[in-house]
């Protein structure tokens, strides 16, 4: 047996350790991605019965729509962070690390200034809003919204500069080290709602504190951490920020910017509209439906995020022929992602059961539904990853504005027709016209024919 686990790891690490060096890196990067995420994927799957139990369907779903509303103002970056991943790998690639070092120290400066402004204001606002009334629920629970909302904002604040951490990391083709801290807050995350459900009854006022302390520790020991350590050459200092590069950063920030309002409306109203045509408990099915099928999206997630950079640095050096047959090797793990997706679909009844018991229902047609829309956005996720990473992305930003205007109502119409499957299927359309439209520009580029839009 010892023999057998001596040849596997020999032909394991040959294999990783083989090829182009950046090649080997990513390689690397996804094998650690991987263990960590599927603890990460564990843990999250581990927490969603937890938390229902601790509060109700209903408080569960009210829990999912706030903290997706919360998460909107992640969006106030401006497109900072995007910004700030490619020109850091811009940089890292010539060499040129004291200009990386201004780069990641204007961007924590801009941002701090951005979010700070935003929390004041939002906090002068926060006692006249109806929460009750913008998540459908009691008029009861009012009160108990409003201090929720405040402490879940105030640590996404918090969590809003500390995550640029994630950014440097990822720049330099490290995602793993990134994911870790994602892992780690899921894991305290756990600890604390189970130390809960003995220690008190269910009260989403100490869910969403205990949600939203978690990562904000996280990242603020592993900030500390990597900035005093390994990437002391681009820890942020007070020196080095230089708002004249803010312009470098916001050339291709505000256009990442204008992508990320789109992706705001495309990823993040769904809860909404549930909530608003159906009720927040119909939330919780709809999510717990995504979550399952998210595995899928998450695993191919684990791939395609070190090759964001990688496609900057190779794109950078024109090394085309490696763009290419990273490409083909992405296609051929999509082809693999489908077969998991129907796995998952057939066993979905079972995995249900298993999961979340008889206290949530979820139907086998959005289960179909969902299977088609992670077929479909991750087709669209390979060939915008490395759009993005090359910088190309004016085609995309018109798409995705245009999508993401359509979006709604298109939601709304389909949803009334379908329920919870309409939703989906709003989804799954738009997902697929963005990836036919991407999957070309990309063969443009590649075969250098791209004019206009389709190369800027």
């Amino acid at each position: 047996m010892s023999n057998q686990f001596a040849s596997l790891y020999l032909f394991i690490n040959k294999a990783i350790n083989k090829g182009h060096k950046r090649s080997v890196k990513a390689k690397k990067n996804i094998l650690a991605s991987f263990i960590i995420k599927g603890g990460s994927i564990a843990i999250g799957l581990i927490l969603v019965p937890l938390t229902i139990n601790y509060v109700n369907p209903t408080s569960y779903g009210i829990w999912l729509t706030l903290s997706s509303m919360v998460g909107w103002f992640g969006f106030f970056d401006i497109g900072f962070g995007h910004g700030l991943r490619n020109k850091l790998a811009e940089s890292i690639a010539k060499g040129e690390f004291v200009l990386a070092k201004k780069y990641v120290s204007t961007t924590y400066a801009i941002l701090s200034l951005i979010i700070g402004g935003v929390l004041v204001l939002f906090i002068g606002i926060n006692p006249f809003l109806n929460w009750a009334s913008i998540l459908n629920t009691s008029e009861a629970l009012g009160d108990e919204l409003g201090v929720v909302a405040l402490i879940v904002f105030s640590f996404f604040c918090m969590q809003f500069v500390l995550k640029l951490i994630t950014t440097v990391l990822t720049a330099n083709q490290e995602p793993a080290k990134a994911s870790l801290f994602n892992f780690l807050g899921s894991l305290f995350s756990l600890l604390v709602i189970f130390i809960l459900t003995k220690t008190t009854e269910g009260n989403l006022i100490y869910l969403g504190a205990a949600l939203s302390f978690t990562p904000v520790l996280v990242l603020t020991c592993s900030s500390i951490w990597f900035y005093t350590q390994d990437y002391k050459r681009y820890a942020p200092s007070f020196r080095q920020v230089d708002f004249s590069l803010a312009k470098d950063l916001m050339s291709l920030g505000a256009k990442f910017f204008v992508i990320q309002i789109g992706a705001l409306v495309l990823f993040s109203t769904n809860n909404v509209i549930i909530t608003q045509l159906f009720g927040p408990e119909e939330v919780t099915p709809f999510n717990i439906a995504f979550k399952l099928f998210n595995i899928v999206t998450m695993g191919f997630g684990i791939v395609v995020t070190p090759m964001w950079s990688a496609f900057t640095d190779a794109y950078v050096r024109e090394e085309y022929d490696w763009i290419r047959n990273t490409l083909g090797k992405m296609r051929k793990i999509w082809f693999l992602a489908i077969l998991g997706s129907i796995g998952i679909l057939f066993a979905s009844p079972f995995l249900y059961r298993i999961w979340v018991g008889d206290s949530v229902d979820v139907p086998f047609e959005l289960s179909v539904a969902m299977c088609l829309y992670v077929v479909v956005a991750i087709w669209q996720t390979m060939h915008v990853f490395f759009l993005n990473g090359i910088g190309k992305i004016k085609l995309q930003l018109y798409l995705v504005t245009f999508t993401a205007l359509i979006n709604i109502p298109l939601a709304i119409l389909l949803g009334k027709w379908f329920g919870l499957v309409g939703i989906t299927m709003t989804s799954t359309l738009i997902f697929g016209i963005m990836g036919i439209v991407f999957s070309i520009q990309t063969h443009k580029i590649l075969n250098k024919t791209a004019k206009n839009i389709w190369n800027e």
